[in-house]
């Protein structure tokens, strides 16, 4: 296993009780070194959601005592509570400071045919002052893709100006405990449409209630708000729903200004260094103190460049999977159950899990890569019967439909060739203007 976040941590435990030999190289410091990085979001996933049964099982044998199973934790709690628990049990198993930079199969490139099926895998890791390789049956990779958050610019690729300006933007859910000189009485761009960015808008809006002055303008490159805020009341994950809610309200008292249609090329500095964003089409946006952006992540497959993947041109996931999480087609919370059998690579052994799964898909969810985890198990473990009995039954969202990730031009369109012009909508309720 690569990485010791909570879908890695969960195949280690799943192979252990196989009776296998697991080893998990972490780069970090710590169990869940990327969550230990949004400790102040809380979830909005329960404990009872967020435990991988033979991780408990694991757990309950040392006497380890459960959190409450309805309570939501924190980032900072989900590492403490469990994952720093679980990498302790698992002991020698977990490494960490132990960064994977490249993995092969032994002695061969990957142009090379023979040997593919009985030759070992080895991992090349880098440690502080030395490097190994490290021999190994099976690969299963759930690591890095907080490390590469999507950029500003709407193409992709970092707008232009957008690395200059790293000073005046960050990538990450704004910690106010410790950023509130930061962000109080400043005007504020924030990015992205997902749950990320509706986290960010509703305790930005907070902050504005008790820091007059701060004014946040939300950029939606859709164009048209559409089921942003998610399915409210419909949500199966209330605390989900609830969150969509919080950000709607947020808009609608005045506290947050809508620009849709917004897909930023250029970042400029106006002569007080504050940041002036330019759109595809010309449109101007700003000046502002600071852009929040929260676009999401894509995995990391620079260590991956030896072994041979077979990946969806579009997501950048398992190609048997892609096609059921794809956002362009549905932003439902039912994925149809898969494991082993949809996440194995060409690579005799190697499976991506966890959020690496999903590529550039947004909207993972912690059972998701548990059920994940105790398939692929299985298949390694020669269990060919447990892995393919896959069942998964995930809260859905109360949105169904396509997400609206790129509207297509209307007919009397005056803005350029593939979008309407940006936007400002009104969504301000009557009587709550600001």
């Amino acid at each position: 296993m690569v990485g010791a976040g909570p879908v890695g941590l969960a195949a280690a435990a799943q192979l252990l009780e196989r009776g296998l030999r697991p080893l998990v190289p972490e780069a970090g410091p710590q169990a869940g070194a990327a969550v230990a990085r949004w400790h102040h979001v809380r979830l909005f996933s329960r404990w009872s959601e967020l435990v991988d049964p033979a991780a408990r099982r694991l757990l309950e044998r040392s006497g380890w005592t459960a959190p409450e199973a309805e309570a939501y934790p924190t980032g900072a709690e989900w590492a403490s509570q469990y994952l720093a628990p679980l990498a302790d049990a698992l002991g020698e198993h977990v490494r960490f400071g132990t960064r994977v930079v490249g993995v092969a199969r032994r002695g061969r490139d990957r142009i090379v045919d023979a040997g593919r099926d009985s030759e070992p895998l080895t991992v090349h890791v880098e440690t502080s002052g030395s490097e190994e390789r490290i021999t190994a049956r099976a690969l299963i990779d759930a690591s890095r893709t907080w490390s590469t958050p999507n950029p500003l610019g709407g193409d992709g690729l970092p707008a232009i100006g957008e690395r200059s300006a790293a000073d005046r933007i960050s990538y990450r859910v704004p910690d106010l405990s410790v950023e509130t000189a930061r962000y109080a009485g400043r005007r504020i761009a924030v990015a992205g449409s997902g749950h990320s960015a509706l986290t960010a808008l509703v305790a930005l809006a907070g902050l504005a209630e008790r820091h007059p002055g701060t004014h946040i303008t939300w950029l939606l490159r859709r164009g048209a708000v559409g089921n942003v805020f998610g399915g409210g009341q419909s949500d199966q994950l209330p605390a989900r729903g609830a969150l969509g809610l919080k950000a709607k309200a947020a808009v609608e008292a005045g506290h947050v200004e809508v620009v849709t249609g917004f897909r930023t090329s250029l970042v400029e500095r106006d002569p007080g260094g504050r940041l002036v964003l330019e759109s595809q089409d010309g449109h101007r946006l700003g000046p502002v103190d600071e852009v929040v952006v929260l676009t999401g992540f894509r995995p990391d497959l620079s260590w991956l460049s030896e072994v041979r993947l077979e990946l969806d041109p579009v997501l950048q996931a398992p190609t048997a999977l892609a096609p059921l999480i794809d956002p362009n087609v549905h932003s439902c919370g039912t994925v149809y159950p898969h494991g082993a059998d949809e996440l194995r690579q060409p690579e005799p052994n190697v499976y991506l899990v966890g959020m690496k799964s999903y590529g550039r898909a947004p909207t993972f969810l912690a059972l998701t890569g548990y059920e994940q985890v105790r398939s692929v198990a299985a298949d390694i473990a020669g269990d060919r019967e447990a892995a393919g009995k896959v069942e998964l039954t995930l809260p859905e969202t109360g949105v169904c439909g396509g997400s609206d990730l790129f509207d297509a031009r209307p007919a009397a369109s005056t803005g350029g060739c593939c979008a309407p012009a940006p936007a400002v909508l009104d969504l301000v309720a009557p009587g709550k203007r600001a």
